[in-house]
């Protein structure tokens, strides 16, 4: 299919926009794959806020131009899926790790979070990052431990008392049972 000059400033228009919104990004092969595995990712792309997207390459460099994603140009050599993490920095990095547990044909060159490049290497240390809602249970929890840690602190001496107190009702219920 040939592209006008209309077609590819669109399409450039469109990826940069993309990639100016998105939080992270990753570059893949995707020699060897079916029509109907594809179509299986960008489904399960969609259900995780992940944009996938096959672009030439000459036009996905002109649209990472002045952009956090311009660090990936080096990546997109052959044919080139691209995945843009629009919610979470990690939703990318987590989609196709496991979609490579179920086809290995699919391989990826590149990531990107917030203008950093990282190799392939790093696929499986970007998607075990916590999700956002992970992140702000941790959160919550480290601040939530002193003051929790306090109360159980200032309740003790009570509690101590109460505890004195049933013992000693105990031993005299079983005395008094005993005699």
């Amino acid at each position: 299919m040939t592209f006008t000059l209309e077609d590819k400033k669109a399409v450039v228009a469109e990826v940069a926009e993309v990639a100016k919104a998105c939080h992270a990004a990753l570059v893949a092969d995707y020699r060897g794959l079916t029509v109907v595995q594809m179509t299986a990712l960008r489904a399960k792309g969609r259900e995780v806020g992940v944009d996938c997207r096959v672009v030439r390459n000459t036009l996905a460099r002109i649209a990472f131009k002045d952009t956090h994603l311009e660090c990936m140009t080096e990546g997109l050599v052959g044919p080139s899926v691209l995945a843009f993490s629009m919610e979470e920095p990690s939703a990318a990095a987590r989609l196709f790790r496991d979609f490579i547990k179920d086809n290995e044909k699919l391989s990826v060159k590149m990531l990107s979070i917030q203008g950093r490049a990282y190799g392939a290497e790093h696929l499986k240390a970007i998607a075990s990052l916590p999700t956002r809602d992970e992140a702000l249970g941790m959160i919550m929890g480290v601040m939530q431990a002193p003051i929790a840690k306090f109360v159980r602190t200032a309740a003790e001496p009570t509690a101590k008392f109460v505890r004195t107190l049933a013992a000693l009702r105990d031993k005299k219920e079983a005395e008094a049972s005993a005699a």
